[in-house]
């Protein structure tokens, strides 16, 4: 006995039928993208959440060294509400000092626990 089951497709989003091709499952790109950015939504808040803290980093370090090169205090740096735990990349000197980047704006710390901020250069990767 042959049977002809024809089952039918829905989409994962709104669940209307499917016609076309067997793979297809969504009716149109308004419900596949609304789906992947449900599926996404928790990583997306997190990543969210931490380049805003990274540009908000980057904008103090720009508010505070305007020309390039400048030395402040730990306390002018948390007053502006600088995030000292979030940084896109590290570079380390030939001498072993290693600078903290947030984006292309970069701090190092100084022997007497002050900041040195600069800009980054093309030479630096």
């Amino acid at each position: 006995m042959e049977t002809d089951l024809k089952i039918e497709r829905k989409c994962l989003e709104c669940s209307a039928p499917l016609r076309g091709r067997k793979d297809q499952k969504f009716c149109s790109d308004y419900c596949r993208n609304a789906y992947n950015n449900r599926q996404n939504e928790d990583i997306n808040n997190y990543m969210r959440r931490i380049n805003n803290i990274l540009r908000k980093n980057r904008r103090i370090l720009d508010l505070l060294n305007p020309d390039g090169k400048k030395t402040v205090d730990a306390i002018t740096l948390a007053e502006e509400g600088f995030n000292f735990h979030y940084y896109t990349n590290t570079f380390e000197t030939q001498k072993g000092a290693t600078y903290y980047f947030c984006y292309d704006r970069g701090y190092m710390k100084t022997d007497d626990g002050r900041y040195f901020l600069v800009h980054k250069q093309d030479y630096v990767k």
